[in-house]
């Protein structure tokens, strides 16, 4: 369990697919997670919400700006305010999209073959995405609220195993101008509200479980894990991504195309 949750805090912020791995690793390495017993829920959710307090942590002065925005206070007030509309209107493709298709997009998770083959189509996107970019240097100021809204709905596609939310939304950004680092920046802070919003809709379902005995401190401890493999995993491609303007998203599609085609081997091996 200790080990899903590193997997969770490095490949929810990494492009790599969180969702993908969770799917491929335990197939590939044959671990028998019982994903329909009392103790995974409780740990998934607590895995969730240590990621989101990872972003939330890091990110802290941007949510500040964003509550001035809002209520109207400090200095730079339109400019907060434009990045909390930037916020609300990427979000909406991904509450909807998970709202209204749950249990269809839920039916897909069990599928190694197709979390391998998206991973791969997540590589080629990756590798190819920064080629889409029109122009450089633009930050989050010049991004309008349309192109906030198909960067919202890049993101909503990794809803799908295999696409990364944040690989998604990295690429979209950039085919509209904005440098690596404000691509990667607004991936991050989009994400805050979808992880926490994805663990939140699930704590009410822990009252309807039951929790087996000792399962409340492993979840505590996973989700600590997680928020602190997170922490260190945003502040490296932060950095990563502030020094490296050109071709910073390959190194990843290398992997997801390597994992991708393994997981598809193993599939063929398995039947």
């Amino acid at each position: 369990m200790i080990i899903l949750a590193v997997i969770q805090g490095v490949t929810e912020l990494f492009p790599i697919s969180s969702v993908g791995h969770n799917v491929i690793i335990p197939k590939l390495l044959q671990w028998h997670l019982n994903q329909a017993g009392p103790a995974f829920l409780p740990f998934v959710v607590v895995l969730h919400l240590g990621t989101a307090l990872a972003l939330l942590i890091f990110f802290w002065r941007d949510w500040i700006d964003v509550l001035r925005g809002i209520f109207g206070r400090g200095e730079d007030v339109e400019k907060n305010r434009h990045l909390f509309d930037l916020l609300l209107v990427g979000t909406l493709p991904a509450v909807f999209f998970g709202f209204f298709f749950e249990q269809v997009l839920k039916s897909l998770f069990a599928s190694l073959v197709l979390a391998s083959i998206m991973l791969i189509v997540n590589g080629i996107g990756l590798y190819y995405g920064e080629r889409l970019r029109k122009d450089e240097g633009k930050t989050l100021a010049d991004l309008g609220w349309k192109q906030a809204l198909v960067v919202g709905l890049a993101e909503a596609t990794a809803l799908i195993p295999g696409i990364s939310r944040s690989g998604a939304s990295m690429v979209a950004g950039m085919a509209y101008g904005l440098k690596t680092s404000e691509a990667a920046r607004y991936a991050f802070l989009l994400g805050f509200p979808v992880i926490l919003g994805a663990g939140v809709l699930e704590v009410p379902k822990l009252s309807a479980a039951a929790i087996a005995p000792g399962t409340v401190p492993l979840a505590i401890l996973g989700g600590l894990v997680a928020a602190v493999v997170a922490y260190f995993s945003v502040a490296f491609l932060t950095r990563y991504f502030r020094h490296k303007e050109g071709d910073a998203l390959r190194p990843f599609a290398y992997y997801c195309w390597a994992l991708g085609i393994l997981g598809v081997l193993g599939a063929a091996l398995r039947f």
